[in-house]
C-alpha cells in the first residue's frame, strides 16, 4: 500500500490514545500468529499475549482528559505494576522511557526520535544480559532510523522507524541460532514492528505491511517445531518463570539483578522514573530454584504479587490462559523433585453459601457452615490429616475458626492454620493456589498471598439504579445492572488481571452474567473468566480479579 508523505505532524494525548487503541487491536488480531513464533528466550508461546495485557493495563481505564506527559506517566506506572512475562516487562520499560522523554503536551519528529531512543536505552538497561536478534535489536534499529528521518517530519520519522523495525525483524534469524533452527523471526521484535506500523496508520490513515508480510510468511510453520527449540542463554534448562513486585531502593534492585543472574536467565528488572528512594520494581527471571529467587527479593525489600509459571504447563494458546484455566483443575507450579509421601493436608472452607460449599466440595475441599466449623475441623484431624488449613469468608466465621484452631493446636501437635478472606472469591483464589506437596508454611503463605492479590468489586442495587463498587466505594451508578457489571470488570481488568471470577448473588439476572462474559472476551481477550454457583444473598454480583 502507498503511504502518504504527509499526515499529522505532532503527537498529542488524543493521538497517543488512538495509537494505543490501534496497537492493542492489531496485536489482539494477530496474537496467536505472533505467539506461535515465540521460541526465545523460552518457547512459551506468550509474547503477544503478554504485550497486549501490558498495553491494556497501561491505557484502558486510565484517567480521562490527561495531557500527553501525564497520560504517559500514568500509563508507564500502570504498566510497571501489571507487566506480564519477559516481553511485557520490556514493553513496560519502553513506556517508561517514552514517558521520561515526552515531557510536553505535543511532540514533533525530533521529540519522537528522542522518545524512541530513551525507550530503547531504558529497555536495554533493564535486561541483565541483552542479546542480539531480540526486541532490543529491533528497537535500536527503529530509534536510529527515526533520528535520521526526523528533519523531514513526524510522518517520515515514523515511517522510517516502522520500515527499519521490519527489516531488523527479518534479520533476527541470522543473529539468534534458536530462531534460525526454528525457521522463525523474533516474536517480540515482530510485535514491536506491528506497533510502529500502527502508529504510521494513526498518523496517515495508511499502513505499511512489512511486519504483516513477515508474519504471513512464517505462519505456515508447525507449532510443534517451536516447542523443541531450547533457549540460548544459561548452561541449564530453567523450568520456571518467577515474577514479583519489589518495594526497595535502586541499590537493592541492582544487587538483586546480580543475584538473579547467578540463579537463572532472562533477568529483567524495571522501576519507576527516579528509582532513587524506596520505590516499586517489577522483577522477572527464569529459574529452577523458585524459593531462592523469591528469597533474594525478600532479603532486599518487600515482595508482593508473586507469580510462578511452570513452562511445562504452557501450551500454544499462551501461558496466561493455561495458568488461569489450570488453577482449579491442575496442580500449580511446584518445586522440582518434591519429597515423596508428603504429609496429608486437609483444606477446610467455612462459608454460609450452600452453592459455594457444593462447588468447593467437588474440588476436594472440606466445607462447613460457621456453626459446624469446629466439628468439621475435628473430623478432618480424626480422619488422619497431619495438617489443616481453615479458610473463612466472614468476620463471625473467622472468630469461630480461630477458637477451633487454637483448640486443635493443643491436641497432638498437628499443624493447623486459619486464613481470613474478606470475600468469597478470595477464598476461591486461596483454594486455587493450594498445593499439598509444598511445605506447610509455604502453602499457607502462598494462599495468604493469593487472598491479598485477589482484588474484588461488587454490583449493588442502590436507590438510583446499580452501583459498581470498587474497594468499598461506589465508583459509578448506572441505570442497568449489565452496564454496572461491564464498568466494574473494566476497572478491575485495567488494574491488571489474568482471571476474573464471577459470583452471582440473589436476584442476579443470568443474562447480565452472559453479557459480561461476552464483553470481557471482546474487550479483554487475554483475561479468562469463570463463574461460580449463585449465592443466596447480596451483593447482586461479586467479581474477583487475580
Amino acid at each position: 500500500m502507498e503511504i502518504p508523505e504527509t499526515g499529522r505532524q505532532a503527537l498529542d494525548a488524543d493521538l497517543m490514545r488512538e495509537w494505543a487503541a490501534r496497537g492493542i487491536d492489531t496485536l489482539t488480531r494477530h496474537r496467536r500468529g505472533v505467539d506461535e513464533l515465540n521460541v526465545y528466550p523460552v518457547a512459551d508461546s506468550d509474547t503477544a499475549t503478554n504485550m497486549v495485557a501490558t498495553l491494556q493495563a497501561a491505557f484502558q481505564g486510565g484517567t480521562p482528559g490527561l495531557g500527553l506527559e501525564a497520560l504517559l506517566d500514568e500509563a508507564a506506572g500502570r504498566a510497571l505494576l501489571s507487566a506480564r512475562g519477559n516481553s511485557g516487562v520490556i514493553l513496560a520499560q519502553m513506556l517508561r522511557g517514552l514517558a521520561d522523554a515526552w515531557n510536553a503536551d505535543a511532540i514533533d519528529a525530533k521529540g519522537f526520535a528522542a522518545g524512541l531512543r530513551a525507550a530503547t536505552d531504558a529497555a536495554t538497561g533493564a535486561v541483565a544480559v541483552p542479546q542480539a536478534g531480540t526486541i532490543l535489536t529491533v528497537a535500536e534499529s527503529a530509534a536510529t532510523a527515526a533520528a535520521k528521518a526526523a528533519p523531514f517530519g513526524l510522518v517520515s520519522a515514523s515511517r522510517a522507524a516502522a520500515e527499519a523495525a521490519a527489516a531488523a525483524v527479518a534479520a533476527t534469524p541470522g543473529q539468534l541460532p534458536a530462531l534460525a533452527r526454528a525457521g522463525v523471526v523474533d516474536a517480540g521484535g515482530l510485535a514491536l514492528a506491528l506497533l510502529l506500523e500502527a502508529l504510521v496508520e494513526t498518523l496517515t490513515g495508511s499502513r505499511p505491511t512489512g511486519a504483516l508480510d513477515l508474519l504471513e510468511r512464517h505462519r505456515v510453520r508447525a507449532v510443534e517445531e517451536t516447542e523443541q527449540v531450547p533457549r540460548e542463554t544459561g548452561s541449564e534448562v530453567y523450568g520456571y518463570e518467577v515474577q514479583y513486585l519489589l518495594e526497595a531502593d535502586a541499590g537493592a534492585a541492582a544487587e538483586l539483578r546480580h543475584r538473579l543472574t547467578d540463579l537463572g536467565d532472562s533477568v529483567v528488572i524495571i522501576g519507576s522514573r527516579a528509582a532513587r528512594d524506596v520505590t516499586t520494581f517489577n522483577v522477572h527471571v527464569h529459574v529452577n530454584d523458585i524459593g531462592a529467587a523469591i528469597e533474594a527479593g525478600i532479603e532486599r525489600g518487600r515482595v508482593h504479587r508473586i507469580s510462578v509459571t511452570r513452562f511445562d504447563d504452557t501450551v500454544v494458546e499462551g501461558a496466561a490462559a493455561v495458568h488461569a484455566n489450570a488453577r482449579m483443575h491442575a496442580a500449580p507450579a511446584r518445586r522440582p523433585d518434591p519429597e515423596p509421601e508428603a504429609p496429608t493436608r486437609a483444606l477446610l472452607v467455612v462459608t454460609e453459601s450452600a452453592g459455594l460449599r457444593g462447588f468447593l466440595a467437588a474440588e476436594g475441599c472440606r466445607t462447613a457452615t460457621e456453626a459446624r466449623a469446629g466439628a468439621e475441623l475435628a473430623a478432618a484431624l480424626a480422619d488422619g490429616a497431619d495438617s489443616v488449613v481453615v479458610i473463612t469468608d466472614t468476620d463471625a466465621a473467622a472468630r469461630t475458626a480461630h477458637r477451633a484452631v487454637e483448640a486443635a493446636r493443643g491436641d497432638g501437635g498437628r499443624r493447623v492454620a486459619a486464613l481470613f478472606a474478606v470475600t468469597r472469591v478470595q477464598a476461591v483464589a486461596a483454594v486455587a493456589i493450594h498445593d499439598p506437596e509444598r511445605p506447610f508454611d509455604d502453602d499457607v503463605t502462598a494462599m495468604g498471598e493469593a487472598i491479598k492479590a485477589c482484588r474484588t468489586g461488587e454490583v449493588r442495587t442502590v436507590p438510583d439504579g446499580f452501583a459498581a463498587v470498587v474497594h468499598g466505594t461506589a465508583a459509578a451508578v448506572f441505570s442497568g445492572a449489565a452496564e454496572a457489571a461491564r464498568d466494574l470488570a473494566d476497572r478491575l481488568c485495567a488494574e491488571g488481571a489474568e482471571l476474573l471470577t464471577v459470583l452471582p448473588g440473589a436476584g442476579s439476572d443470568p443474562e447480565t452474567v452472559t453479557a459480561l462474559s461476552h464483553h470481557v472476551r471482546e474487550a479483554w481477550p487475554t483475561v479468562e473468566i469463570q463463574q461460580l454457583p449463585a449465592a443466596e444473598d447480596e451483593p447482586l454480583l461479586l467479581i474477583g480479579a487475580e
